[in-house]
């Protein structure tokens, strides 16, 4: 789960972390009167949505007086912000956030997050500060430089010194700098953070460190014991299936093909995808009901496949293990005569109560496309879109 700019610094600022005063807004009055209170000189007006390179876009302008702030307002208030990260569709801008603006001297590129494979937490930091990480890594690789934290260790004061000097961070300083990595670590570990970034943490010529952006993702998975960040969902970034699907208890990722897939168990789900692609054909989404699914969660999967219009066939691959084959079968028969599903259906069942299964779904009168093998269910859909 992400947070916006503005929740990210809100949690950030309680571990005692330096950002700037600011305002989130709804309206260009509110943008005005945000400069005003910020004391009427510059201040820069930042989209507040889930995507980076909003500068580039046109979602963050500077501002030198209210009037100014107030005119870029009514311009990125409304827009449909389209960046790498949010694709052709874009995103519609419904707040930002007016921020107080500062003397820059210098701009560092920092962030931490999980390393799966090495059972981390890495702090990844680069001089070049402001730039896309990815461009960075591309071209001057040698300007990042990666600390790994032993989580049964945790941070150690020798690692912020070494990272310090590695981004040429010299005098009072480093001091300064090994207190926001404590606190941006201290952050991340209580709040079950899987990515902090902060692009850029700037170093004003006051001599102060001030994280200028951040962004902050919460593992999804570790939310029932984050309430109050939970909380922070913003709906209207979420794409409705998904949300659909997260209610109900599904694993629900959209792509860009027209065959529904409706599977239970994560691996079962991409070998799914990846025999369809074999196939010829292209996965409308990943769709993982999970082991205990019941009649109305295959209802509800059912529901959101069909509310994509993309979707012109579907296939429905189960492995009955802990999940009886007759229980979805049942399922899949109410499901389909509710809803009246009118594109084709091919159905692979294997497992506990297989035969029981096939023969629920043959004595139903749909018009539903048995498998017996991934293979055999991949190609019949495939067929039947084109």
């Amino acid at each position: 789960m992400n947070l916006h700019e503005y929740q990210a610094k809100e949690l950030l600022a309680q571990y005692g972390l330096p950002v700037l005063e600011g305002y989130l807004c709804y309206t260009p009055g509110e943008v005005e009167a945000a400069a005003d209170n910020l004391g009427g000189g510059i201040c820069v007006v930042k989209a507040q949505v889930h995507a980076g390179g909003r500068g580039k876009a046109g979602g963050v302008k500077l501002a030198k007086t209210p009037a100014e702030a107030r005119s870029h307002g009514e311009k990125i208030l409304g827009m449909r912000l389209v960046t790498p990260q949010t694709g052709e569709k874009g995103k519609v801008v419904r707040k930002v956030y007016v921020e107080a603006g500062c003397n820059i001297d210098r701009e560092f590129y920092l962030s931490l997050l999980v390393d799966r494979a090495r059972r981390a937490v890495s702090i990844i930091g680069s001089t070049e500060g402001g730039m896309e990480i990815e461009e960075v890594a591309h071209r001057q690789p040698e300007k990042i430089t990666t600390i790994r934290i032993d989580p049964k260790v945790g941070l150690q004061s020798f690692q912020t010194t070494q990272l310090a000097q590695r981004l040429g961070v010299k005098g009072e300083a480093i001091k300064e700098l090994g207190e926001i990595v404590s606190g941006l670590y201290e952050a991340f570990m209580e709040n079950d953070l899987s990515l902090v970034e902060i692009n850029p943490l700037v170093l004003t010529k006051e001599g102060h460190f001030v994280l200028l952006d951040a962004k902050c993702s919460v593992d999804d998975n570790a939310l029932f014991r984050q309430p109050e960040l939970k909380a922070l969902l913003d709906y209207d970034e979420q794409d409705p299936k998904d949300l659909r699907a997260g209610k109900a208890g599904l694993s629900y990722v959209a792509l860009d093909g027209n065959i529904g897939c409706m599977v239970n168990g994560a691996g079962l789900a991409m070998s799914t995808m990846d025999i369809i692609k074999m196939s010829g054909g292209s996965p409308a989404n990943f769709l993982d009901v999970g082991g205990g699914a019941s009649k109305e969660t295959v209802t509800e999967a059912f529901r959101i496949l069909l509310s994509d219009s993309q979707v012109k066939a579907i296939l429905v691959n189960i492995f009955g293990g802990i999940m009886r084959c007759d229980v979805i079968a049942e399922g899949i028969v109410a499901a389909a005569r509710e809803l009246g599903v009118k594109v084709p259906l091919v159905v692979r069942l294997q497992g506990t109560n297989v035969d029981l299964g096939k023969q629920i779904l043959a004595s139903s009168g749909l018009s539903i496309i048995p498998a017996d093998t991934m293979d055999e269910a991949a190609k019949k859909v495939v067929g039947a879109v084109r």
